[in-house]
């Protein structure tokens, strides 16, 4: 057994960092990685996915100019398409390998699991530290529908390595990874099925906001199946690189397409840490049970991200190792102590921060909302862009900004006025007071704020 100041499992966006500081501090940190460097975001999620949608989008928005008179025929190399997005994220990839070497990491490629409270084994190596930070995120949860186990069905984890486009894909699930990566793939010229357990897409949002994103999907040519489940799933392999998924869904259709990816749903990575033996409780789901402070039930061992169920998102893990280092620093910082905000990168892309005017009367809060449609913003209507809208949630005793939910062109750049506006305790006042520049799509907040006088 070796000793070590500080062991981090897995290399996400909040381990690396923290890896690294606590390196060129002079400690000595040793980090297991049981796969590629970097994490989700570097290998499955947000690097790629990015990459592929910055093509997928072009051949979108080079489709919908017909209505601006540029009548257009796109032509996709998808191969090309999934090069680039490789190139990518091998670059990024390579990124985190010398950035952990030059602060003086030890990594070891290894899957890691505790012995014992302060120590952990993985690739045959055991160490032992006062300091034991997991980040080992989530992964693809895999329903159990009979005929799927050992069919070549897609997740996040292989979506990428694709290497020609499907005729026909066959979405599971419609949250933002289905939503995302079904719409790249109709853009780029598949026939897509999406198959949606409820009533609409991205379920967690307001109704309006899936509203618009069905219009959206349906505009592209997607075939949205509402209010069902896959019952029996066959794969026939035609040739080596060919096959066919046939699902059967709930209500007696049947549908065919040469790609299945199953978007269902994430599960935390804890199966192979053995956490029982030290002393780390889990929840019913798995999930790491973590205090305000990010400290386990095991002294001396934290956990951070979405392993220990913070929001699934990157600049959360990020903030989250800016937390526990500042935690570890002696500064009085904890897990919620920053305002949220995400995105999802559709066409339109939905920007979200703070509460939902539900939320808000749930806490309790006297609150009203204000909306400005997108046909209604002059940048809008000269673009072309009229599906969407801008929302602002705002506290009737304070005058505070309590949230927004954006759906629009580019929102994901937008939303950040609100976040940075909640985070400075601001009123929505302030906003109305501002002078944004004509005609730009920023314009429009000041515009939403009025709405309120």
């Amino acid at each position: 057994m070796e000793t070590a100041d500080a062991i981090v499992i897995g290399s996400g966006q909040g381990g690396v960092p923290l890896a690294t500081d606590l390196a060129k501090e002079g400690k000595k940190v040793v980090l297991f990685e049981r796969d590629a460097l970097g994490g989700s975001c570097v290998n499955y999620g947000c690097t790629p996915s990015k990459a592929f949608l910055a093509a997928a989008h072009g051949a979108g928005r080079a489709r919908q100019a017909d209505k601006l008179g540029i009548h257009t025929q796109v032509n996709v190399d998808f191969s090309a398409v999934m090069k680039r997005v490789r190139d990518i994220r091998g670059s990024f990839n390579s990124g985190v390998k010398t950035r952990l070497e030059n602060a003086g990491v030890k990594v070891i490629k290894a899957e890691a699991s505790f012995t014992a409270e302060g120590t952990v084994t993985g690739g045959g190596s055991t160490f032992q530290a006062p300091l034991i930070v997991i980040n080992t995120g989530t992964s693809p949860l895999i329903p159990d529908i009979p005929g799927l186990v050992g069919t070549p069905y897609l997740t996040n984890l292989n979506f990428f390595d694709l290497q020609s486009l499907p005729p026909r894909t066959l979405v599971m699930g419609a949250g933002y990874i289905g939503l995302e990566l079904g719409q790249g793939l109709a853009r780029l010229g598949s026939e897509i099925h999406m198959i949606v357990r409820g009533d609409r897409v991205l379920s967690q949002e307001e109704p309006d906001v899936s509203e618009v994103l069905a219009q959206a999907l349906k505009r592209d040519g997607i075939n949205l199946h509402f209010n069902v489940n896959v019952e029996t799933l066959r794969a026939t392999s035609l040739q080596a690189d060919h096959n066919v998924f046939t699902l059967t869904l709930s209500n007696g259709e049947e549908l065919q397409g040469e790609a299945l990816m199953v978007t269902t749903g994430r599960q935390p990575n804890t199966k192979a840490l053995n956490t029982q033996a030290a002393g780390i409780e889990l929840d019913n789901q798995g999930y790491i049970k973590i205090d305000p402070k990010f400290q386990t039930t095991s002294p001396g061992i934290y956990a951070i991200g979405d392993v220990a169920k913070q929001p699934a998102f990157t600049h959360v893990s990020w903030e989250d190792y800016r937390r526990l280092k500042g935690i570890l620093n002696g500064e009085n910082r904890t897990r919620d102590d920053r305002v949220l905000g995400y995105a999802v990168y559709t066409e339109p892309q939905v920007g979200r921060v703070g509460l939902t005017l539900e939320a808000a009367q749930k806490k309790g809060l006297r609150a009203r909302a204000v909306t400005l449609p997108m046909a209604n913003i002059a940048r809008a209507i000269e673009w072309g862009h009229d599906l969407g809208f801008y929302r602002m949630v705002v506290d009737d005793d304070t005058n505070k900004i309590l949230g927004a939910t954006l759906v629009g062109y580019e929102v994901a750049e937008l939303v950040h006025v609100f976040l940075s506006l909640m985070e400075a305790g601001a009123s929505w006042q302030l906003l109305e007071q501002s002078v944004h520049i004509h005609p730009t799509y920023g314009e429009a907040l000041p515009s939403l704020a009025r709405l309120l006088i």
